[in-house]
């Protein structure tokens, strides 16, 4: 029997996949939450098998989340379930060490699969991804030096700038709180000896533009 956490703001989508997971032989729900704060202190007190997890909560990041489990609990699986499909958002469940990333768009008997598969250790997230993200932190690495005191979060959240995104767009993209997105910005900023944000979205544009893809495009 594998033991299912679920975290989401909305209680009908818990309650769905409540529903859905529990009529399952193999699978049971011990606990929900809806906050970031709730859904740390409780996984920790019942360290399930896999939590199901949505990338937008009310307190703060679902992947940051994900990130603090795996670090404190490493035999609990994360599988984030999000209504949005797009690299960016599987760039970060990559950063986060999720198992997978489904979208909310999928199909009941998917979803059962796929929670069953995390649960048996197996990792759902494309290996040709995986191995883009690698590869594209190692090249920004080797251009220029300075790029490799960024976190892979800062590194994302650059890229962003470069596309003309502001502070909140890049929360709204990420799953996180505008405040947080403005520090990471100032972090950043700081490592890479820049003093506006402008010229940070320039250096970003020149290395991408460069015959190397150092993109985190498709």
């Amino acid at each position: 029997m594998f033991r299912i956490f679920l975290v989401d703001d909305h209680e009908v989508v818990r309650r769905g996949v409540a529903d859905l997971l529990d009529a399952q032989p193999d699978l049971t729900v011990i606990g929900e939450a809806a906050t970031v704060r709730e859904a740390a202190a409780r996984v920790a007190a019942t360290l399930p098998d896999v939590v199901v997890l949505d990338v937008h909560l009310p307190d703060g990041s679902g992947i940051d989340l994900c990130r603090q489990i795996r670090q404190a609990h490493p035999k609990v699986q994360c599988l984030i379930l999000s209504a949005f499909d797009d690299d960016d958002a599987v760039f970060a469940a990559v950063m986060g060490d999720a198992a997978g990333y489904l979208v909310k768009t999928l199909r009941t008997g998917e979803l059962v699969a796929a929670v069953r598969a995390v649960a048996e250790g197996q990792r759902l997230l494309k290996p040709s991804m995986v191995r883009h993200v690698t590869r594209s932190v190692s090249r920004a690495e080797e251009d220029d030096p300075r790029f490799g005191a960024l976190s892979l979060r800062e590194k994302q959240i650059l890229t962003l700038i470069a596309e003309g995104l502001s502070n909140r767009q890049i929360g709204e993209r990420l799953g996180l709180a505008e405040k947080t997105v403005k520090n990471y910005v100032s972090s950043l900023l700081s490592k890479l000896g820049l003093e506006r944000r402008t010229q940070a979205a320039v250096l970003q544009t020149e290395r991408a533009n460069r015959p190397a893809d150092h993109s985190f495009g498709r």
